[in-house]
Order: C-alpha cells, then structure tokens, then sequence
C-alpha cells in the first residue's frame, strides 16, 4: 500500500514561525496535529453525518441502498440528530463557562475569593438593569451578589425566558416566539435537544433543528453573554491596547510561561503572579532576566484585550510553541487542549498543567485551581515554571511577530464613534447607508488541521477589507489576523478599499477588530443588534449587510455559535469542508432556504475562499438593495482625510504614504 502523501510545512501553514517549528517537528520526529490529520484518513461516513450511534442496535452507516437505521431512522433524521448533538455540546461548553464565572462573581462578592475585585462598576450596574436586580443607594457588594445570583438563576430558569432575549430587537424576539424557539433557560435547553436525540424520541429533521436553534440561542444571548458581561465586570471593560502576535513573543532570555485554554479566571491570577517582584528576583537568581506570558487560544484573547499580554499563537500553535524548547509551562484550563501535548512536553523540559477540575489530561501535572486561594496557587505555578528555567536545551524561537491594536469591546466602539456623552455606532449606519462602508463580516472560529493553517482566514479578510466590508474577528480567528498584521490603524491605508480607509483615518481604527475570545461573540450580537435598532438599516440583524462566517471551523462550539447567529437573523458560512450534514439533501435545504424562511438567516458550508467572498459579497449587496441603499462604487471614495494632505502638496504615493504613517506605512 501507498504511504500517504505529508504535506510540507509550507502546505500545512501559511504563518512562517509555525511552518519553522513544522520543520524542526519533522526533523527531530516528533508528532504533532498536522502530522496526525496526514496519517489519519477522515472517515467519509461520520464526516457527513451518516453514521448513527445512539443506540446499542448501531451503529448502523447510512451508505449505498441503506438509507434508514435498524430502528427505522432516515438518512436526514440521523443527520439532524447528528448536528443537534453537536450544537448541544458546543452550547453546554461555553455557557458552562458563564456559570463559573458567576460562581467567581459571587465569591468576589461575598468575600470568599478576595483576590477578585469589581473592576468595572458601571457594567456590573448596566448588567444589574438587563437582570432587574435593584441598584439604587445599595453598596457594590450587595449588587455583585444579586447578579451574581440573577445570572447563576438563568440557566435553571423554571418559568418565562431568558432575560436576555431582550436585548435582541424587538422585531427578533417576536420571531422567536411565535416560532416558539425563544430560549427558557440554559440547562433546559440543552437537556431538552439531547433528550430528543435519543433513540425512539424526536424523528422530524424539521422539528430536531428547532430545537437546535433554541437551544444555541440559550447560548448567544445567555450563557456566553454573560460570561461576557461578568468578566467585564471582574477583570474590566476592554478598550485599545498595544501588544504583539505569534512565536517570536517567546523570550530567550527569560522564564516563558504559556496560558492557554478559555477561562481568564486563573490566567488574570498568573498575570498577576508573574508581576510579583519577589518572583521576578526568585527567576533572576535561576539565571533568567525575568517573566514572560504568552497566550494560546481564547485565554490568550481574554488577557490580550486587558492586559495587553502577547499573543504566542492560535489553537493549531499550542504544539509548536513547546517546540521552540523555550516554554517553562503550559498552563492549560478547558476547551480546545491537546492530549498530543504530553508527548510533546515529555520531549523537552517543559512542564503541562492543568488546572480545571473538568480536565485532566493523563501524564500532565495536575494544580487544581480554586477561587479561594487564587492569587496563592497562580504564585505556585509560576514558581514551578521557574524551577525549570535551568533545565533549557537547545532552543528555536522564530523571529516572527507582528504589531496589534486589540480591545474593541462594543462599549469601546460605541465611545470612539461618538465620544464619552454621545456614544453611538450612529457614524456606522451612516458609513454604511453612504457606501463608504460596503457592510460588515464577522470572521471567527478555530483552525483545522486539516486545512492550510491560517490560509482561508488570510484570504478572505484580505479581501474583504480589500473591498471596503469592515472586518471584526473573535478567537483564533482574531489572532491569525493579528499575525498578520491586519490590526494596526496603518493597514487601514496599505490594504483597505477607499470608502473603509476614510472611515479608519477619520476613526484612527483598524479595518480589523479585534473583539475578543470566541466566548465573545456575545458583543457581535450586541453590535448588530445595536445597529438594527439605531436606525437606517432596517429594524432587524437579518436587514443589515452583514455576514458571519468561521472559515476553518472545527468545534462543536462552533456549530453552536453559527446556529444561534442564524437564529439572530444572519447569514453565516463555515469554511473548509463540505459540512457535518451534507449526508441529506434535506437537511441542507432546511438549513438554507427553509431558516432563511422562518428567522431571516441561513447557515450554508463552503470548501473554497474564494466561494465564501463571493457568496458574502452577494449577499452584503443584496441587502443594500432591499434596504434602499445606493450600490456599492467605490470610484466615489479615497479623496479626503489624511490621504489628501500630502496628495495636495504633490508627494508622490510612497512619500504620501510615510507623510501620513511614517515608515512603518510602508
């Protein structure tokens, strides 16, 4: 038999410092995800959701002229129960992250984890309005605490719906409940999908995917919009931070500590651990000139959007970064963690910890974290992770890092578009209604190991900037645009189309925004549903020119988060495959055109980059025309701001361009 074909490290990653430690993985021989996603043949069957395993009868494949189960199910029942499992599972990870915090709230409040503050006041009485807890005259603590246990009260809601739903428009929440699918609360809805998905109970592809959209609703606007909101509130509101992205954040000279997972709870204490000057002095007399963090995945965005921490890389880097040799500890908490990390750890000097009593992971330490003792157990970690300063090796740490602007919370951006007494995302809708802005994508999502590494996220943002859409980003998503360079105010000149290039001058914004961790497109809704019901743009999200899409999607949590941006109104894409239900023409077609007919917005899988711009900016114009708004021309825009000053004077268009950035323009 063959050997299968290895892709070369340039095929697997288009992000030079990973294609480097690709290499040096390939020469040392040692495994990792890309390796494995080679060797490992993806079976076609499960891939589109063709195969049924509910049951001891299976499990029962759905291929050739078998087209229904043992117990009767069809090809497009096994499919919608398929998907709806995995929308259950993806809206039971990150609305369980909401819980803890609320936990951590109400221990900060109650005085039983001290080392945790109210770091932004206003958002916990703006959260107390959303949860009809009383404000008025009551000390901050008592406030906490109500909301803490208003939020911890939503997800075994016994009566009514979520309150949340109503900060959806108007127009959304009636849809949702003549449909009936507005959510109850957090639990129940996903108890309720799983139920259904066992067999003998529901057996209507239809009705399944219902439920499915139900459910990821509890999600968008329950459980991970209050994570959002409770870890503004803990750890403060995002805005603008200076910081950097990719490998070459790792310090040859200093302790590097990697924090990676989806809970800033442990990794805020760590950030504060390694500013301790009794540790920095304890890492000097190890021979290291001090402390560096460095993030991977959502906990990495988490202390990027607040602490400026440096991002070391998205989800397919966490390998790579042990790989530089350079990594003292990897400090791991949930969600979107390799088993293969032990392995890779075991080769080197580095240490793997986790720490969330919902994982363990066999041949890692394990420090179990608790709220009560925070900032003490934070202090042991990094102690630990100075202890292996002295074992270092051979290192290789790429020399590749770029510039970033992050911490657009919806807040910030209301604030830079109308200022402190007259915030509005109002210089939005008109930027839209004008033209100078074609509409809005919200790119987001994980990466593939199955797909080029970073190349779809590359490709399309580059176009859509390209083409004046505004780009706002969450997740590994974000960080493969931070890689890129694509969040800085001066890329804005070099890349962007003109209409989006004035908005960016006049703003002194990026054409990418970096809104946060995947839990957070929360503040997407939030956005969209603020510009919906701020006027000129119809009275819904489904009116507004805008598309979600997650180009190289892997997780389950991802299915949820495009169900509950469907069920929201929008039209949203997942990248890189054929998709987890194309085993039933049926159920494709519901997805597509039969939710466009019940809430607005459809969920389609395309392969190719190309396709997914296309699609996107054909929809982007479609609703400029159903909206009334001028078609898109840019020939009618680039001739004002900072871009004229120098025209004006006759530079030439490089002089021009180091007039108004300097050379970092270039």
């Amino acid at each position: 038999m063959a050997k299968k074909k290895m892709r070369t490290p340039e095929e697997a990653s288009r992000d030079q410092a990973a294609a480097a430690l690709l290499e040096r993985a390939y020469r040392l021989e040692i495994e990792t995800s890309f390796s494995r996603a080679d060797e490992i043949v993806p079976c076609p069957i499960g891939a589109e959701g063709l195969c049924c395993k509910n049951c001891a009868m299976g499990p029962c494949r759905l291929v050739g002229k078998t087209d229904r189960g043992v117990c009767g199910a069809t090809i497009a029942t096994v499919v919608a129960r398929n998907f709806c499992r995995a929308v259950a599972v993806g809206a039971a990870s990150h609305s369980d992250h909401g819980r803890d915090l609320a936990y951590t709230l109400l221990g900060a409040a109650e005085g039983h984890a001290p080392d945790y503050k109210i770091r932004d006041p206003f958002k916990l009485l703006e959260v107390a309005g959303y949860l009809g807890v009383k404000t008025d005259g009551r000390p901050l603590e008592e406030v906490a605490r109500d909301v803490a246990l208003a939020a911890l009260g939503e997800f075994g809601r016994v009566q009514g719906e979520l309150l949340y739903v109503k900060r959806a428009p108007p127009k959304r929440q009636e849809i949702w409940r003549k449909l009936g699918i507005s959510p109850r609360s957090i639990d129940r809805e996903v108890v309720d999908l799983l139920h259904r998905t066992h067999i003998g109970n529901d057996q209507d592809a239809e009705h399944l995917l219902d439920q499915a959209m139900r459910c990821a609703l509890s999600d968008g606007w329950g459980g991970s919009m209050l994570a959002t909101d409770i870890s503004d509130i803990l750890f403060g509101t995002p805005a603008p931070v200076r910081s950097e992205a990719n490998l070459g954040v790792l310090r040859e000279d200093q302790v590097n500590i990697i924090i990676h997972g989806h809970e800033p709870t442990l990794s805020e204490m760590i950030v504060a651990a390694a500013q301790d000057p009794e540790l920095i002095e304890y890492a000097k007399s190890k021979g290291a000139a001090g402390i560096n963090l460095a993030g991977i995945c959502c906990t990495a965005n988490e202390t990027l959007m607040r602490e400026g921490i440096p991002l070391a890389g998205n989800f397919l880097q966490q390998e790579l970064a042990i790989l530089t040799g350079a990594v003292e500890a990897m400090v791991v908490d949930v969600q979107c963690i390799f088993q293969g990390l032990v392995p890779v750890a075991d080769q080197f000097h580095t240490e793997l910890i986790t720490t969330s009593p919902k994982v363990k992971i066999t041949g890692a330490t394990h420090i179990q974290f608790d709220e009560s003792r925070a900032l003490e157990i934070a202090k042991e970690i990094v102690r630990r992770a100075i202890d292996r300063f002295p074992d270092r090796k051979e290192t290789f740490i790429p020399e590749i890092r770029s510039p970033l602007v992050p911490g657009f919370s919806h807040e910030y951006i209301d604030y830079a578009l109308g200022g402190l007494y007259r915030g509005s995302l109002r210089p939005l809708n008109d930027a839209i209604i004008a033209g100078r802005i074609r509409g809005v994508v919200a790119n987001i999502g994980c990466n593939n190991a199955r797909i080029c590494h970073d190349e779809l996220h590359r490709y399309v943002v580059t176009e859509f900037i390209k083409n004046d859409v505004l780009v706002v980003e969450t997740g590994c998503g974000a960080i493969a645009s931070a890689k890129q360079g694509y969040m800085t105010p001066e890329t804005a000149l070099e890349l962007a189309g003109p209409g989006l290039r004035e908005v960016c001058e006049a703003v002194g914004i990026p054409p990418v925004l970096h809104l946060g961790s995947c839990v957070d497109n929360s503040r997407i809704l939030t956005v969209l549903a603020q510009m919906a019901t701020e006027g000129g743009l119809g009275e819904d999200i489904a009116d507004i020119p805008a598309v979600g899409m997650a180009p190289e999607w892997m997780s389950e949590k991802a299915l949820s988060i495009a169900t509950y941006c469907v069920a929201s109104g929008a039209y949203v894409i997942l990248g890189g495959s054929s998709g987890p239900v194309s085993g039933s023409e049926t159920v494709l077609q519901m997805m597509s055109e039969g939710w466009e007919k019940k809430v607005g917005g459809r969920l389609e899988f395309v392969e190719e980059g190309e396709e997914i711009v296309r699609r996107a900016l054909a929809h982007i114009d479609k609703k400029r025309a159903d909206l009334g708004l001028a078609e898109y021309d840019p020939s009618k825009w680039g001739m004002s701001g900072d871009w004229r000053i120098p025209e004006i004077l006759g530079l030439p268009l490089e002089e021009r361009i180091e007039a108004v950035y300097g050379k970092a323009g270039k």
